[in-house]
């Protein structure tokens, strides 16, 4: 043996890995006509030590002097298969198999890189001979299984789990993969009676430990699972995973709590990414203490994140597109990814919630058809799954009652959507209707619950249950049509609406989109706000006759009272303003806002928003502003969250984002006397203001184009008459009109759903 043999040899043995590299390289070099098991050894070493193309270029050679040696074509398909290059990983693993086909490993090994390609079918041919060779092989048995479930064979994928756990009850990612399944087809009650059987024959396995608190979450059963989790804080008090567990579910009711969970995982595992994610996720929401301080915490820590990791999955890519939105990162934004690969990555992993930060960033009319395949993609899939475990109906009701109207939101409270919905429950039509109301809150009963709780049939309150029981229990009350209010916002659940617990289904109020669910039959909308085109809904219009919305008496009242003057009087200068979300900003949107604060001499531009708290925030609106050469001086940010009204006292003329335009501010706006310049465009979502001006008889300030937008705004501006008089007559104007005669815009709602039950969902 020579020196630099013996010195491997001898690194080898003291477990000194990448010296015996150097070595065996080094005798390579020295004299390549080495025998094949120093090939071997180099190149099995270099794959351990994750050196994957140096283990590759030796593989290579060695395979070319010896092409009948199995362990090198073997080895050579696993670091093929680390460096992606999948088609030369299966050609040199079926090399091995021809030289060793009693041997499983590179049929094992072929299989992963199959599932890898996407080709299940030819994984699953893999898998099954192997579990035919060895069916007492748990590893084999589970995956078959995954390439079944792959396939969309969840009940076939379920056998092979349960089949690899009888074989080995150690078989913990086997046990994973069962729970998993249920999980993902909302059988919560299954996957939690699998989970005790895991962790009664694996009773110290933390992964088990954790995944029971995982399911008991996704079942809705936020309190259970807190009580669970705490109950192991003892036995586990310096533990990662518990901290970020606990803190994922007390973030729904308990965010400063969440938050020092959250803190503790990540100082206990700073290097696990779903932990620090959970952290800035949380701080983004954090809406207690500095509002701005969370957002401008919550942002740097994603800098470091994008600085760090080179890949985002997709909810790593959620959480870091929010909080770039929140603080007008717009460079940074871009590094996630293009608006295509987002949105449909999202749609098929399931987030709903993302696509809504979509709107924004739509520009062209494919982009809006593609937004409206991202919400079908997402569809799709969850009536996959409900369809897979569908809900028993119980038999038809007699149609010879009262009408059954369901409204399904957990916004029904103090909340824009439930000041929006107030109307109706003011004003319910109890001859025609018997109406049912549906919450998943997870707060305290505010005073306007309580009030439309007393005003309807039931009020049905469940902070804790999952998809499938709710839209179970919602079947059982015989509805003739259920509303849902909520979109996929915060603790909401459209997901129950793929289960079809009513007759008919319609979306309202909640979400500026199609949710995507053909199981949605309508959308409400009036003749404004409905779009021009058909192929930019996925359900059918439901059209009020002259207004979608009305502004309910919860917010809409004289308690903040109008300036008996414009700012401009005051000032000595027109002040343009917002104080919509940024998630309606662009990066054209601001510099339109810009371009229209710079033509007016010494005009200011107000941002009133809690996001004015954060230095980020501040500095890269600035920076727009300035790159059409308004001085920072001339922009001003108003740091509020809640107690805004009185801040368009402030505000001349309110400047509206597009494409997603305003619709709760926009309102707002008009009601203390600041009239709004809005840019029409084709989609639902770029209509709402649209609409809401054209029903206060100002159809001159809605616009088509970016010129007419600057245009029309300068003409407000260099009008103070007009401006005068609307703030002194706005607010009657509005009472007087559809948005204001809530008593008829109700009767007018109730019509139209009596007319749609009584019609089919076309006629309608």
């Amino acid at each position: 043996m020579s020196d630099r043999l013996a010195a491997a040899e001898a690194a080898l043995k003291a477990g000194r890995s990448s010296e015996a590299i150097d070595h065996l390289v080094a005798a390579l070099n020295e004299d390549p006509a080495r025998g094949v098991q120093v090939y071997r050894v180099l190149a099995l070493h270099l794959y351990r030590a994750g050196r994957f193309a140096e283990g590759e270029a030796w593989s290579a050679k060695a395979a070319e002097r010896f092409p009948r040696d199995f362990d090198i074509w073997n080895v050579r398909g696993v670091i093929l298969r680390q460096l992606k290059r999948y088609p030369q990983a299966v050609a040199a693993l079926e090399q091995a198999i021809k030289l060793n086909p009693k041997n499983i490993a590179p049929y094992s090994n072929l299989g992963n890189v199959l599932m890898d390609m996407g080709e299940f079918a030819r994984a699953e041919q893999v898998f099954t001979r192997l579990v035919r060779q060895s069916p007492r092989d748990a590893e084999m048995q589970r995956q078959l299984g995954r390439a079944l479930l792959r396939q969309g064979r969840r009940d076939q994928a379920i056998v092979r789990f349960r089949q690899a756990v009888t074989v080995d009850k150690a078989a913990i990612e086997a046990w994973m993969d069962w729970i998993g399944t249920l999980n993902e087809e909302h059988r919560a009650r299954e996957a939690e009676e699998v989970m005790d059987r895991a962790i009664a024959a694996n009773p110290d396995n933390v992964r088990l430990l954790e995944a029971r608190a995982v399911v008991i979450r996704r079942a809705g059963e936020l309190r259970r699972a807190e009580a669970y989790l705490l109950d192991l804080l003892p036995r586990f008090e310096n533990a990662a995973w518990l901290h970020y567990q606990l803190g994922g579910v007390v973030s729904d009711f308990d965010r400063p709590r969440a938050n020092v969970h959250l803190r503790r995982a990540v100082e206990l595992d700073p290097g696990k990414l779903d932990y620090r994610m959970a952290l800035i996720e949380s701080l983004e929401r954090t809406r207690t203490g500095d509002e701005g301080a969370n957002i401008e915490e919550s942002y740097q820590l994603v800098r470091d994140v994008l600085d760090q990791s080179a890949e985002f999955g997709p909810s790593a890519s959620k959480i870091a597109n929010e909080v770039l939105i929140r603080v007008c990162a717009f460079d940074d934004m871009e590094r996630l990814g293009d608006f295509r690969t987002l949105g449909r990555t999202w749609a098929e992993s399931g987030r709903h919630t993302a696509l809504l930060k979509q709107l924004a960033r739509v520009k062209t009319h494919e982009d809006r058809l593609e937004l409206v395949e991202q919400h079908r993609i997402w569809g799709r899939n969850v009536e996959g799954l409900a369809g897979s475990h569908p809900i028993k109906r119980p038999p038809p009701r007699p149609r010879d009652g009262k009408i059954r109207l369901g409204f399904m939101s957990s916004d029904l409270r103090q909340h824009p959507v439930g000041y929006f919905a107030l109307p109706l429950f003011d004003h319910v039509d109890r001859e025609r209707f018997e109406v049912y109301c549906y919450s998943y809150y997870q707060g305290q009963e505010d005073p306007l619950q309580r009030y439309i709780a007393k005003q309807v049939t039931a009020y049905r309150w469940w902070p804790d249950i999952s998809f499938r029981d709710a839209a179970q229990a919602i079947a059982e009350d015989q509805l003739d049509m259920l509303i849902e209010l909520g979109g996929s916002t915060y603790m909401n659940k459209l997901e129950v609406m793929a289960y079809k617990p009513a007759a008919r289904q319609a979306s309202w109020l909640g979400y500026p989109h199609s949710a995507g669910l053909s199981t949605i039959d309508y959308l409400v909308c009036d003749p404004y706000c409905r779009p021009e085109m058909p192929d930019l809904l996925v359900e059918q219009p439901l059209v009020m006759p002259h207004t979608w919305l009305a502004l309910g008496r919860a917010v809409f009242s004289d308690v903040h009272p109008v300036a008996e003057t414009i700012p401009q009087d005051r000032n000595g200068f027109v002040t343009f303003g917002t104080a919509n979300n940024p998630h309606k900003y662009s990066r054209e949107v601001l510099r339109a806002w810009a371009r229209v604060t710079a033509a007016v001499p010494d005009a200011r531009f107000a941002f009133v928003r809690p996001e004015g708290g954060s230095a980020s925030f501040r500095r890269n609106v600035l920076a727009e502003f300035a790159a059409e050469g308004v001085p920072e001086e001339r922009v001003l940010f108003h740091t509020t969250r809640g107690r805004h009204m009185p801040f368009y006292n402030e505000i001349d003329i309110t400047l509206d984002p597009f494409p997603l335009t305003g619709g709760t501010t926009t309102t707002e706006s008009l009601w203390m006397g600041v009239p709004l310049v809005t840019l029409v465009g084709e989609a639902f979502f770029e209509r709402l203001s649209y609409s809401i001006l054209s029903n206060v008889d100002l159809p001159d300030l809605c616009v088509r184009s970016l010129e007419d937008f600057q245009a029309t705004a300068l003409k407000l501006a260099a009008d103070p008459e007009r401006r005068r008089a609307l703030k002194q007559g706005l607010r009657e104007t509005i009472r007087q009109s559809p948005l204001g005669r809530t008593e008829d815009w109700a009767r007018d709602f109730y019509d139209m759903v009596a007319k749609a039950v009584e019609a089919t969902p076309q006629a309608a």
